[in-house]
């Protein structure tokens, strides 16, 4: 891949919630797209990536298990309404966590390096042509989430990322240069 095609591929990433929720993708496809997330920088090789795929019914009760925690911690109710089921809008979820680390720091590093992956995740996924969106985990649901998908209780979730094939195109903000400071 040449550079130009390389920033045409990152500029042209959205993330995006049009997708076909009943579309399935194909298990290779998606098992390319988490290997890829594996080669993001990792300090110290620590792996620590923790991935679960929901699909059918586990993507059902992810929303179940969120919107009761919402409930009890006193969201409005037509935002817990909506949890029960949003997780449904894709044929994949793709919960992504990070292992603690043996300090602080590690911990952090840790983060990062998932977060980078799942990066290399969503621009694998636009590159296989699928949509995908990065979504944030719900306040104070965590160690709920952890449970649904298997992982250990001290698991810092950082992304629900939903995948599946576009139904329609999203269009490009302007993006403004950052302030650089060159020193």
């Amino acid at each position: 891949m040449s550079p130009d095609e390389l920033s045409a591929l990152i500029r042209s990433r959205r993330s995006s919630l049009l997708i076909d929720a009943h579309r399935e993708v194909p298990r290779d496809v998606v098992e390319h797209l988490l290997e890829l997330l594996t080669w993001a920088p990792n300090h110290k090789r620590t792996w620590p990536w923790r991935l679960a795929v929901l699909t059918g019914e586990s993507r059902r009760a992810l929303g179940e298990a969120i919107a009761d925690v919402m409930a009890a911690q006193g969201d409005d109710a037509p935002k817990v309404a909506k949890t029960r089921t949003k997780y449904l809008r894709s044929p994949i979820v793709i919960a992504a966590g990070a292992a603690p680390g043996d300090s602080p720091e590690r911990t952090t590093e840790n983060r990062y390096a998932v977060a980078a992956g799942i990066q290399n995740l969503l621009l694998a996924a636009h590159a296989h042509g699928l949509a995908a969106l990065w979504g944030s985990p719900m306040r104070g649901a965590n160690a709920t989430i952890n449970d649904v998908c298997g992982f250990d209780r001290d698991t810092e979730m950082l992304g629900l990322v939903y995948l599946g094939w576009p139904t329609g195109v999203v269009e490009t903000p302007i993006r403004p240069m950052p302030a650089v400071n060159w020193l």
